[in-house]
């Protein structure tokens, strides 16, 4: 099997996939932080800006799964993760593996990612695009 004809033919759903993994993986963060789920952390303090973050994550990474205007959504993610990078972690070193921000620095790059390619075939945009 050629490697080129394989990956041209499921890039598309590949993207997409990679897309529900991503908003599934960051919507376990706000989770944790307002519902102690699905594992037990650091509660928030109401209005505070770990909370609005928090309030940021589960709507856009909600929208993120089902690809709902993902462009956009992915757009305003990649900048929240950013400043989650920058105000949480740029201050306890230069170095993300030294600051513990690998996390925040990945899903920054991946929404970024997100932003210019779409949500792929499985995703409200694409059945809306089909109509």
């Amino acid at each position: 099997m050629n490697i080129e004809r394989f990956a041209e033919r499921f890039s598309p759903m590949v993207l997409s996939l990679v897309r529900i993994m991503t908003a599934l993986l960051l919507l376990q963060h706000p989770l944790t932080k307002f519902f102690a789920w699905p594992v037990a952390g650091r509660t928030v303090e109401l209005l505070s800006l770990y909370w609005i973050a928090g309030a940021i994550e589960i709507v856009f990474g909600l929208l993120l799964l089902i690809g709902f205007y993902t462009r956009t959504t992915a757009f305003i993610l990649s900048g929240e993760l950013a400043f989650a990078y920058f105000i949480g972690h740029a201050p306890r070193g230069f170095f993300p593996q030294g600051n513990g921000g690998e996390a925040a620095v990945l899903f920054c790059f991946i929404f970024l990612y997100f932003a210019c390619a779409g949500g792929g075939p499985i995703s409200l945009d694409a059945l809306w695009r089909r109509r």
